[in-house]
């Protein structure tokens, strides 16, 4: 019980900080002691949702880079959002009812028996203590965080994670077969989208001539006999719900089941046996489909179809709850504290690493597991030449040591460390 107890502080410490504690500042100067909201009488310091806003900015900052390939200039938090405001303000607001929510759900533990333990304790105590020596004075500044206040969100963390648990296991997991059946094909869609007259024949001649290589051996590679008619497409797998079901489509809505794919796809396919080629070209209004069923029922496909469903189950559960919770609370925020934690275009981050191992108690219990490292955001020196690599995702225990991204004009770029411990095994976060 107590090497479980640790294995799964181990899990919480990595799920947060692996993510990226990162420093930043706005062009108000913060005050980490301040309060910013209270919630049943318990006050929010500034400096808590500093931590938690700047692993948000982190995670974005790293999928925006992701997604452009590695380069920068893009601007996202100076946008207005559709919520009003600017996409910097608004995520602000929503780290803020987050974090509200993390202190219910302490709050709420004892209700279903969780607790952070004695060596839960001692591993976000050595977890915050090496984050405070591994940055620098001016990035704790910048934050505007006490070790304290890291080790409360570490401990907020750690109960967010055993609660979610708590909470939907109070789900039935049962799903009824017929509510989760699948049947699975095989198929190539030939778009028709935006194209001439003269262009949508010859792709429909091109549906026509895989057709007809798939009647000769219905059985052959889908695949392969699209290729060789054309490189340019390609044959796909899918799934659909074998049981038709009831679809809800408001005015104006596209022609798509539940599972995504035209009617005019499924209702040929639901006429057909396994193994069974439709005998003719499929038209929508987009594309030209060829088809074959694979299998009517597809039990693998239906457990996993089952899954997603008690995953939506789960989820929809558990945020009906913390909602409900949130609605309850008495709840008080401070405006003027809130606007003094800005997101600005000008100020990017990038995440550098350190080799040095860490000592926790964790680590060392845990077997067979790779050696923590600590992570390390640290302001980088302004007009600097020399490019790190952008982050793609989030980084993992063996990242390597990465130098900060040029500063961008008049503004700043930080590397922040932060200990990194080692992933925990499937026993250990149960």
């Amino acid at each position: 019980m107590k090497e479980r107890s640790k294995r799964a502080a181990v899990a919480v410490l990595a799920g947060v900080m692996t993510m990226g504690m990162l420093a930043g500042c706005g062009e108000k100067k913060l005050d980490g002691t301040q309060t910013v909201a209270t919630v049943n009488e318990t006050d929010i310091p500034m400096g808590v949702l500093s931590i938690m806003v700047r692993q948000s900015q982190a995670q974005a900052e790293a999928m925006y880079a992701s997604l452009m390939g590695g380069q920068g200039g893009y601007s996202i938090w100076e946008s207005e959002a559709e919520e009003g405001g600017t996409y910097g303000e608004q995520a602000v607001k929503d780290s803020l009812k987050d974090l509200e929510t993390l202190y219910l759900l302490k709050e709420k533990a004892a209700d279903y028996k969780v607790e952070v333990t004695e060596d839960d304790q001692k591993a976000i105590a050595e977890a915050a203590s090496q984050f405070m020596k591994a940055n620098s004075k001016e990035t704790i500044e910048t934050l505007s965080v006490t070790e304290d206040q890291i080790k409360t969100y570490l401990e907020l963390r750690t109960y967010q994670m055993r609660m979610h648990d708590a909470i939907i296991a109070e789900v039935d997991t049962e799903i009824p077969d017929e509510e989760a059946q699948q049947s699975s094909f095989t198929y190539v869609s030939i778009s028709t989208a935006d194209l001439e007259e003269k262009d949508i024949e010859a792709k429909k001649k091109d549906a026509e001539k895989i057709l007809d290589e798939m009647k000769k051996d219905p059985e052959a590679d889908f695949d392969e006999t699209v290729k060789a008619v054309s490189e340019d497409y390609n044959a796909l797998e899918g799934t659909f719900d074998t049981n038709e079901k009831k679809e809800d489509k408001e005015e104006g809505e596209a022609d798509l089941t539940s599972s995504g794919y035209p009617e005019e796809v499924i209702s040929v396919l639901r006429t057909l046996k396994d193994g069974e080629l439709a005998q003719d070209v499929i038209e929508t209004d987009t594309a030209f489909y060829v088809v074959r069923l694979n299998k009517v029922n597809d039990p693998e496909a239906t457990e996993n179809k089952k899954t997603s469903i008690l995953d939506e189950k789960q989820t929809e559960f558990y945020t009906e709850t913390t909602d409900k919770w949130l609605e309850e609370a008495e709840i008080t925020e401070d405006k003027k504290v809130l606007k003094t934690l800005e997101l600005k275009d000008n100020h990017k981050f990038v995440i550098g690493t350190t080799a040095e191992p860490s000592e926790t108690p964790e680590a060392e219990d845990a077997s067979e597991e790779t050696p923590a490292e600590d992570q390390v955001l640290e302001p980088a020196e302004e007009e600097t030449e020399e490019i790190a690599e952008e982050p793609t995702e989030a980084p993992e225990s063996d990242a390597e040591e990465t130098e900060t991204e040029k500063a961008e004009e008049e503004g700043t770029e930080d590397t922040v460390k932060t200990t990194v411990t080692p992933e925990p095994t499937e026993e250990a976060e149960k």
